[in-house]
């Protein structure tokens, strides 16, 4: 049996995810993927990824968005840096954390469950039967989950940044619109158009590394082999929470350095 570090150290294992995410991502963007079949399971697949956490996930995001503005903005005053607060929660909170932790919390709740899912369907040989049927397990299984993941990622995270920017406006300026035009400028000047285009390719990148890892990894595991299951599903784990953040570094790096 090998363990998940072990195959995280295989260069064919990275070779294999590699190949999967490219021909992946071709088939999830094109229409003629999306039969009834494949269109139900992404619906079904979206609706327990995202749908049926939103109130939850949002009030946390709501509870987490209050401390850190709060935080930022009593530093700052301290320091005498009360005119910089804003553009610091808008930086650190908006730009950097939220979309950090909205594919942090989709990995931990569906990336071992998909992960999980495929490695079984890989044991009990579904997805060679299906091959061997004449359709494709990429088409019918694969695609409407990346999809779903890499769609519920950006949808939660979209939704958490409007949340966010609400919050901070509010606690910035309170029901008042006099300083709406300040508040605009600021954000205006802090996420600009480079700005605003490396978020969202991060943002997608994330999505696309929730959705690609755990299934690409679940394929490894062996026919027949159940003891193999646990393995896979903690080998996508550990590259997921590895990419991710070698995506966040890499996003820090362009903006900062």
């Amino acid at each position: 049996m090998a363990f998940g570090g072990d195959i995280i150290l295989r260069p064919r294992s990275w070779r294999r995810l590699l190949r999967f995410g490219g021909f992946a991502t071709v088939a999830a963007l094109s229409p003629s993927a999306y039969g009834p079949a494949a269109r139900a399971l992404a619906t079904q697949q979206i609706y327990l990824t995202a749908w049926t956490v939103l109130p939850a996930y949002l009030a946390f995001s709501a509870l987490l968005s209050l401390v850190i503005i709060e935080i930022v903005y009593s530093t700052a005053r301290a320091y005498g840096l009360a005119e910089y607060a804003l553009e610091l929660v808008l930086r650190v909170l908006i730009i950097e954390l939220i979309p950090l932790l909205t594919a942090l919390f989709v990995a931990l709740r569906s990336g071992a469950a998909i992960g999980a899912e495929i490695a079984l369907m890989r044991v009990s040989g579904e997805l060679e039967d299906q091959e061997e049927s004449g359709s494709s397990p990429l088409h019918a299984e694969l695609v409407p989950r990346i999809a779903a993941a890499a769609l519920s990622v950006f949808s939660l995270t979209t939704l958490s940044i409007g949340l966010a920017v609400y919050l901070t406006y509010a606690l910035f300026y309170g029901t008042s619109v006099s300083g709406f035009f300040v508040f605009t400028r600021v954000v205006g000047h802090v996420i600009d158009l480079p700005i605003l285009i490396g978020t969202v390719l991060k943002c997608g990148l994330f999505g696309l590394a929730v959705a690609l890892i755990p299934l690409a990894t679940g394929l490894e595991a062996e026919r027949g082999e159940v003891h193999t299951v646990p393995a896979a599903v903690l080998a996508g784990l550990m590259k997921l929470f590895l990419v991710i953040g070698l995506i966040e570094i890499l996003s820090l790096v362009v903006k900062y350095v």
